[in-house]
């Protein structure tokens, strides 16, 4: 009797990493990115290269090292000898989004980086954690002298001082007033797995969205749906990537849900008349 096995496809497989926030791999979910891309791309040997740094940066290490020490040794190592940094020549390449490109050419945006050197620095047993700080991803490792917050591209740790000063033009970007102060704290706090997947793939959105890339942002939305299945609006714009490739069917479905959940957003008048030309045209 012959045994048939069906493989899973890629949003499969990612829907399956995502799952349960209690057992959320960020380095794999965050390495799966890149199969819509590149099909062909094997998850696990990408995992097992960064195992492979890991060993390499734990032989530089003494066994009775601190934590200190440790950080010293991953940055020297991360930063220096390999020589990860940003892709500054080429910002918006969707490549500085995924891992397996990123471990060739050390190029890349920086919450790509954080994702890699924060599972090097937990391998190595430090207490590292990402920042959804504005505007540019963070690092922070906690460490018995206090905590250090890191900028990814070149591991450079950031005084108050610093991060208030790259926080000021976030406040301007959305109003707020040079004498209302928000605490430097709020936007400190760790970042769940989930929501640094979460913007790595809104970066991929946004990128595919200023080039009217419908197919591919609408492989980005069918990831952001899984992740996110009550962020009412991105079925929205699944929804009219749908529409600009003319599936009107596909497009009616998820604008509907959209109508359905989002009833106090300030574009549902534009969306049902959007419906409505849809309906029209299948009509």
């Amino acid at each position: 009797m012959t045994m048939l096995f069906s493989v899973p496809s890629p949003l499969d497989y990612f829907s399956s990493l995502v799952m349960s926030d209690a057992e959320f791999p960020l380095l794999e979910a965050a390495v799966s990115l890149a199969q819509d891309e590149y099909p062909e791309l094997d998850v696990q040997q990408v995992l097992s290269d960064v195992d492979q740094l890991l060993a390499r940066v734990r032989r530089r290490i003494p066994a009775d090292a601190g934590p200190l020490q440790k950080l010293r040794a991953l940055n020297q190592f991360f930063y220096r000898e390999l020589a990860f940094c940003g892709n500054v020549n080429n910002y918006y390449d969707p490549d500085n989004s995924f891992v397996s490109v990123v471990l060739r050419t050390r190029r890349a945006i920086p919450i790509s980086l954080a994702v890699i050197w924060m599972e090097l620095a937990q391998g190595l047993g430090l207490s590292a954690r990402g920042i959804g700080f504005p505007g540019h991803f963070m690092m922070k490792v906690n460490l018995p002298e206090g905590q250090v917050v890191m900028d990814p591209l070149d591991g450079q740790s950031l005084s108050r001082e610093d991060l208030a000063e790259r926080l000021d033009p976030q406040h301007k970007r959305i109003g707020l007033a040079d004498d209302f102060e928000v605490p430097l704290g709020l936007f400190l706090q760790v970042a769940p797995p989930r929501d640094i997947i979460a913007r790595m793939l809104r970066n991929l959105k946004a990128i595919h969205a200023a080039q009217e890339d419908w197919s591919r942002l609408i492989a980005v939305q069918n990831r952001l749906i899984v992740l996110l299945p009550k962020v009412w609006a991105e079925y929205r714009d699944r929804g009219l990537a749908h529409a600009a490739v003319g599936d009107a069917e596909l497009a009616l479905a998820d604008l509907e849900t959209y109508l359905q959940h989002a009833d106090s957003a300030v574009d549902l008048q534009a969306i049902a008349l959007r419906v409505a030309e849809l309906r029209g045209a299948i009509n």
